[in-house]
């Protein structure tokens, strides 16, 4: 009997995983729709509503009949807007032109490594960190090549500028680095951004740099962008979108800034691949971007206080080894200690946490390939409430398995 051909899918599937963040956060809404009280430190994504004045301009849009295609790149107003932005904030000399407006960020990930990654490529990938980056490289035939963070307990994750530097080979192409990380919420110093950079120029490779979370900095932390850098055109890629900042993440809107030079070769791919970013998301990007940021300020005001008190209450573990993250809305914890007392596996932990307590995290293992297997990410992007209850849970529960 004939094997039915739909079931022969391209073997390069087998070698990519999705998000499996996903996975844990479908049991706990499971739990929750069974009659469970679930407290989640699972999602990624802000739990505030759109500030208003952006819905409204959606609204307008939608009753103006804004509804048809637009141009690939953009319309016009919304990237002279991000233009606009990006050389208030950073002073980057970013033309209109330079900018490609997305179906979200992760869209402009999966354009950026496309444009350049060919078979047989390496792509150094700063592990942890978001598990978009790897699997398309291996969509393209590359190779990623993951480099470890260094973990200081009570300080967090730093960048390990010599474990890149060894890492480079004649066939390594790119750097892919998300700033501030997912998971770790750790950010670059400028001083750690400008050594990553020279070795970028002097192996004349590509930095792709991810900053979705450049507006979540805390503790006075300055984060310098890569379009603050020298010549960043001749090496930069640049990420960003409107998901986290301004909470809307179902908007799915995002861009990429490149050399005008090749942004016609990526808008034939962009094109290929989603026409254009919903034109009434579009809209209202410009009313983000120019209105109120007051909202945006009293958010990551909020995730600065919750991380300050999720990092109190879990530092009381003996079994935890918690940190302040400086920016994102996660926290990367070490809980080795505790899964050896106990003989858990990571997963283990993470099912115990959800099943027997009702609290959900999310296991390592997601973020990173290397050292997943000691780390759970929490994320305190959830009511106060919720990041005070559900952080000294987690304590008692460690402490109660550990006897």
């Amino acid at each position: 009997m004939k094997r039915s051909p739909t079931l022969e899918v391209h073997p390069m599937l087998r070698e990519i995983k999705g998000e499996t963040a996903f996975t844990f956060l479908a049991l706990a809404r499971k739990l929750m729709r069974e009659g469970r009280r679930v407290i989640s430190f699972g999602i990624g994504q802000p739990d505030y509503v759109t500030p208003h004045h952006i819905r409204e301009e959606a609204k307008r849009a939608l009753d103006e009949g804004f509804t048809g295609y637009t141009e690939t790149s953009g319309i016009p107003e919304l990237r002279e807007a991000i233009a606009s932005y990006l050389k208030g904030r950073f002073g980057a000399d970013v033309d209109p032109e330079e900018i490609i407006v997305t179906t979200g960020a992760k869209t402009a990930i999966f354009i950026a490594i496309a444009s350049y990654v060919r078979p047989g490529d390496e792509v150094i990938v700063v592990d942890p960190g978001y598990y978009a980056y790897a699997q398309v490289v291996k969509i393209f035939g590359g190779t990623p090549v993951y480099v470890p963070m260094a973990f200081e307990p009570g300080y967090g994750f730093k960048l390990d500028i010599e474990s890149i530097e060894k890492a480079v080979t004649s066939r390594t192409r790119m750097v892919v680095i998300n700033n501030p990380n997912n998971p770790t919420g750790s950010v670059l110093s400028p001083e750690e951004l400008e050594g990553l950079y020279d070795i970028i120029v002097r192996n004349n490779l590509i930095l792709v740099s991810d900053e979705i979370y450049d507006n979540f900095v805390y503790q006075g932390v300055r984060f310098k962008s890569v379009l603050e850098l020298e010549d960043w055109r001749d090496h930069v890629l640049y990420i960003n979108g409107f998901s986290k900042t301004f909470s809307m993440t179902g908007w799915r809107l995002g861009y990429l800034v490149a050399r005008r030079d090749v942004i016609p070769s990526i808008l034939d791919l962009a094109v290929t691949v989603y026409s254009c970013a919903p034109s009434i998301a579009q809209r209202a990007g410009v009313a983000a971007l120019k209105g109120d940021w007051g909202p945006v300020r009293e958010m990551v005001s909020e995730f600065e206080r919750r991380a300050r008190v999720l990092y109190n209450v879990l530092s009381e573990s003996d079994y935890i080894e918690a940190y302040m993250p400086q920016g994102a809305f996660y926290m990367f914890p070490r809980v080795s200690k505790f899964l050896r007392r106990v003989g858990m596996s990571i997963e283990d932990l993470v099912y115990y946490l959800l099943y027997e307590h009702g609290v959900l995290v999310i296991p390592g293992t997601s973020f990173s390939e290397l050292m997943g297997g000691d780390h759970v990410r929490i994320s305190f992007a959830t009511k106060m409430e919720n990041v005070v209850e559900g952080s000294r849970i987690i304590v008692e529960a460690l402490r109660l398995k550990a006897g």
